[in-house]
C-alpha cells in the first residue's frame, strides 16, 4: 500500500513539473499569425502619422490642446517600442522608444521653426531630423538583417519629406497639397510598418502562428 502511494505520488510530482515546463513555453494557441500582428502593427505607425498630422494643426494654429496632443503621440513610441520588445527584448525596445522620442522631440522644432519663418533655425533641425532617422535606420538593421539600412534610410528619409511638406502647405494655406502630403504620408508609413513585419515574421517565424 505504501508502494502504491509512494509512486503515485511521484506520478502527481512529474506531472505537476510537466504542466510547468509547458506553461513557462508560449502555446500555439497564445501565438498571433502574421496578419495578425501586421494589424497591430500598422495601428500603431497609423497612430505615429495621425497625432503627427494632429500636433502639427495645433502647434501652427495656436490651439490650446497641442500639449495634450503632443504628449499622446510621445507616449505612441513607448508604444512602439514595447510591441518589438517580445522578439528584441525591453533594452532594444527602450532604445527604439528613445530615438522615436527625439524623432517626435526634433519634429515639433521644425514645426515652431517653420512657423517663425525662421530658416536658418528649419534648416539647422531638418538636419538633425535627418541625422536622428538615419541613427533609427542603423539601430532597426542592426537588430534585423532582414531591414536594410539603406533602404530604412529611404523610408524614413521620405516620412520626413512628407511631414515636412504638409508643414510647409498648411503654412502657405494650399489645402489640396497639404492633404496630398498626408494621404502619401499615411501609405507611405503602412508601408514602411508592414516592412517591419515581414522583417520579424523572417527572423522569427517560429514566434507566429502557423
Amino acid at each position: 500500500m505504501k508502494k502504491t502511494t509512494h509512486w503515485i505520488v511521484l506520478a502527481m510530482a512529474a506531472a505537476i513539473a510537466l504542466a510547468g515546463i509547458a506553461g513557462a513555453r508560449p502555446a500555439a494557441a497564445d501565438l498571433k499569425s502574421v496578419a495578425d500582428v501586421k494589424s497591430d502593427m500598422r495601428k500603431l505607425w497609423e497612430d505615429h502619422i495621425t497625432y503627427t498630422r494632429n500636433y502639427i494643426i495645433s502647434a501652427l494654429a495656436g490651439l490650446p490642446d497641442t500639449d495634450t496632443i503632443a504628449n499622446r503621440l510621445f507616449r505612441n513610441q513607448d508604444e512602439i517600442g514595447t510591441a518589438i520588445k517580445p522578439y528584441y527584448g525591453d533594452a532594444a525596445g527602450n532604445k527604439l522608444a528613445a530615438l522615436l522620442k527625439d524623432h517626435i522631440s526634433i519634429a515639433a522644432e521644425v514645426v515652431k521653426a517653420a512657423k517663425a519663418g525662421n530658416n536658418d533655425q528649419l534648416a539647422e533641425q531638418q538636419k538633425k531630423w535627418g541625422a536622428n532617422a538615419d541613427d533609427i535606420a542603423k539601430f532597426l538593421s542592426g537588430a534585423n538583417s532582414n531591414w536594410k539600412e539603406a533602404d530604412l534610410k529611404n523610408m524614413l528619409h521620405r516620412h520626413l519629406d512628407l511631414t515636412t511638406a504638409e508643414v510647409t502647405s498648411r503654412l502657405k494655406k494650399d489645402w489640396v497639397a497639404d492633404e496630398k502630403a498626408y494621404d502619401d504620408g499615411h501609405v507611405h508609413m503602412l508601408m514602411f510598418s508592414d516592412a517591419l513585419t515581414e522583417g520579424i515574421a523572417k527572423q522569427y517565424p517560429d514566434k507566429f502562428a502557423k
